[in-house]
């Protein structure tokens, strides 16, 4: 069986069956660091890929081949609940029309405090049309600031599993991606605060954070993506933004979903814009 993009064979799943039955105290997280410690499933930098054993953990309690124990989490947002914090802290700012080319000291800042990371998860529950789901795997996220306030908000994650028309573009073959898929990253959450109003501030933040997604990227995990890129819901938006910032419109999505493997077309159609971080982003993807 295949999940998070790795091979589990009959006795591996035999294995994560009977940790989670020796010890029924044991917790999600727990289960998940065992796993990866017992089958060496680590990082580029050496640490376990603790998220995306839990994410594969998961999908195996879905198809019914384990029974995961009940989950911890007060929030409940991991599980698909929705994030319903709600503070003063988010609340609509005051309005702001300054034009962009006056803005002289537009920010771009990771997410770093505890303190932080809550806002920033309740201004997309509360003001993106998707709402808020965990990011899986490797992931930053940041701010967009000036003058002291919050403009927009920027998450990335891992990319998609599959998406035949960046495949295509890329040029690389089913070993090659499922070897070097680390190496490109994906823009899953972009917001501009409903109250802020500045023509071109969109591509311009594109800009500015395409900038220093690999410099951040290579700190954080030790490995440094080529290849940036994003899904556009097309009856909703039109991509301007990511034109204008030099971003590749490559084709459309099939409406079959991020991890879909039945072939079930029930999601939105979107197009797949692309953004390279370096030149020889084909060599490296496809070595």
């Amino acid at each position: 069986m295949k999940y998070s993009g790795r091979q589990f064979s009959v006795e591996e799943m035999a294995f994560i069956r009977r940790i989670i039955e020796e010890d029924p105290a044991r917790t999600r997280c727990g289960i998940s660091k065992l796993v990866c410690e017992h089958l060496n499933w680590r990082k580029a930098d050496g640490g376990l890929k603790d998220m995306s054993c839990r994410v594969a953990l998961l999908r195996m309690q879905e198809d019914g081949l384990i029974m995961l124990p009940a989950s911890r989490m007060k929030n409940g947002h991991a599980n698909g609940k929705p994030f319903l914090r709600r503070t003063l802290f988010a609340e609509p700012g005051l309005p702001v029309s300054v034009p962009v080319h006056l803005m002289k000291d537009l920010r771009i800042e990771c997410v770093t405090s505890r303190g932080d990371s809550y806002l920033w998860n309740e201004y997309i529950a509360r003001y993106h049309y998707l709402g808020y789901t965990k990011l899986p795997g490797a992931q930053l996220r940041y701010w967009a600031r000036w003058n002291g306030q919050e403009l927009a908000l920027f998450g990335f994650g891992a990319c998609a599993w599959k998406a035949e028309a960046r495949d295509r573009f890329i040029g690389w073959d089913a070993k090659q991606r499922e070897k070097n898929l680390q190496r490109v990253v994906n823009n899953a959450r972009f917001l501009i605060l409903p109250w802020v109003r500045s023509r071109n501030l969109a591509s311009r933040l594109l800009a500015l954070i395409s900038k220093r997604v690999a410099d951040d990227w290579q700190q954080r995990y030790g490995y440094r993506p080529v290849l940036l890129e994003t899904f556009v819901q097309c009856d909703r938006f039109r991509g301007t933004s990511y034109k204008a910032a030099n971003w590749l419109l490559v084709g459309r999505t099939k409406g079959r979903g991020k991890k879909d493997v039945h072939h079930d077309k029930g999601k939105p159609l979107k197009d797949i814009w692309l953004y390279p971080l370096q030149k020889d982003f084909r060599v490296v993807l496809c070595s």
